[in-house]
């Protein structure tokens, strides 16, 4: 039940943190691109055009069990005004159990999971 219920919150977490960015974005919130990333412990929302050059200073880091395996795309960023994704595609987090959930954005930005 542990398992399935981080799992469930994990997905939940990073589909809210992508629709964040979206709105940010097209806010143009700091005259900027917004993101997010999840990888092996967290869930991060950033400001910038891509993690590794991000303004760390505005960083939200959402702790994730490391149990959990993250898989397919995982970083997505959205253009400034517009809130369009600069990628597409699906992000997959899997549970010690190997149940799954995938989160997937399409070219419209829609996240959907």
């Amino acid at each position: 039940f542990q398992n399935r219920n981080d799992l469930d919150i994990a997905a939940t977490v990073f589909a809210q943190t992508a629709r964040r960015a979206q709105v940010l974005a097209q806010a143009a919130d700091g005259d900027t691109s917004w993101g997010t990333r999840a990888q092996s412990g967290i869930i991060a929302l950033f400001k910038g055009v891509n993690y590794e050059g991000r303004d760390t200073a505005y960083d939200e880091v959402f702790d994730m069990p490391s149990s959990i395996i993250v898989s397919g795309t995982q970083e997505y960023v959205f253009t400034k005004f517009t809130g369009l994704p600069q990628t597409t595609g699906s992000l997959t987090l899997t549970s010690a159990n190997n149940e799954t959930r995938t989160i997937t954005i399409n070219t419209k930005g829609m996240v959907s999971y």
